[in-house]
């Protein structure tokens, strides 16, 4: 599908049908619209949501399955994590778009800021514990890992010495949610590093900016809204065309790792997201937040 410069985030065909997605955050926004478009495709969606009415709302308006979690809690995931294995014998595409911004500082049962943990921590340890099963099924026929990203990355900045912003202005989540943006970036490009070869892809995406009930709380958005008329930002359907485009289309035309705005790729990105080696440390600075490692390959 073109974008508004007439460029094509992918070629090809699409069509879904035997395949299964997991999408996180499906129960709304332009997760619930991606699983919408990709259950009318053919798929097979597993519908991952905090709010249980929502979820099975959706899981049971598109023909899909509906699984709880809330990303605040690591054990969630860990359970959520047991249960796709469990359910699915493959999966083809997890699309890790649950998160958002969080206005008012606070943390999460497990210890850590809630938008670092919801939007990174928590789809860092689902990946992982889904990932010796994806590779699985890589063996057979390309798998997709893809996160929704944002253009908020490029004020973002990674402290590892500092990822839950103890020692940083808060500025109403706006730089918790940049780093986290960040942070999706960059362990995207490094997951598609560590799966280089292996049949899986992995990218990351900005919806563009999307009228859903992200950051409503916040005075800038409550100000543009007012301004805006409540006219304010794409349809949630708009924002999932990248989603469901990674996700469908047999041939994305750009090199895994790759960052899209909207359908655009190598969209702008802050300079640390080229960082090698960074990326490596974010990666085990992770594992060590979630209490995970890799296990030992002989």
């Amino acid at each position: 599908m073109p974008d508004d410069t007439g460029r094509s985030v992918a070629t090809g065909a699409t069509g879904m049908s035997g395949k299964t997605v997991v999408i996180t955050g499906g129960s709304s926004g332009i997760g619930r619209a991606a699983a919408r478009a990709l259950a009318a495709d053919g798929a097979r969606v597993a519908v991952v949501g905090r709010n249980p009415e929502r979820t099975h709302q959706v899981a049971d308006e598109i023909g899909g399955e509906a699984f709880l979690a809330d990303f605040d809690r690591l054990d969630d995931v860990r359970r959520l994590a047991d249960a796709l294995l469990t359910r699915f014998a493959r999966i083809d595409v997890l699309a890790n778009n649950a998160g958002g911004l969080i206005s008012k500082r606070a943390d999460t049962v497990d210890g850590h800021e809630r938008t670092i943990q919801s939007n990174h921590f928590a789809p860092f340890l689902l990946t992982n514990l889904l990932l010796p099963r994806l590779r699985q099924n890589a063996a057979e026929a390309p798998v997709r890992i893809i996160a929704t990203a944002s253009s908020a990355n490029s004020f973002g900045r990674l402290r590892l010495d500092d990822l839950d912003l103890r020692h940083r202005r808060w500025l109403a989540g706006w730089s918790a949610y940049g780093q986290a943006k960040l942070a999706n970036i960059v362990f995207t490009d490094e997951l598609a590093r560590r799966t280089a070869g292996s049949g899986i892809e992995a990218y990351s995406f900005h919806p563009g900016f999307v009228a859903t009930s992200f950051g409503a709380d916040t005075a800038l958005l409550k100000f543009a809204n007012t301004v805006g008329g409540g006219r304010l930002g794409l349809s949630p359907e708009a924002g999932a065309v990248p989603l469901v485009q990674l996700a469908s289309v047999p041939n994305v035309g750009s090199p895994s790792g790759t960052y899209f705005s909207q359908l655009k790729p190598n969209g702008h990105t802050a300079r640390q997201a080229g960082d090698a080696a960074l990326a490596s440390a974010f990666w085990a600075a992770s594992e060590r937040a979630v209490g995970w490692s890799a296990p030992p390959t002989a």
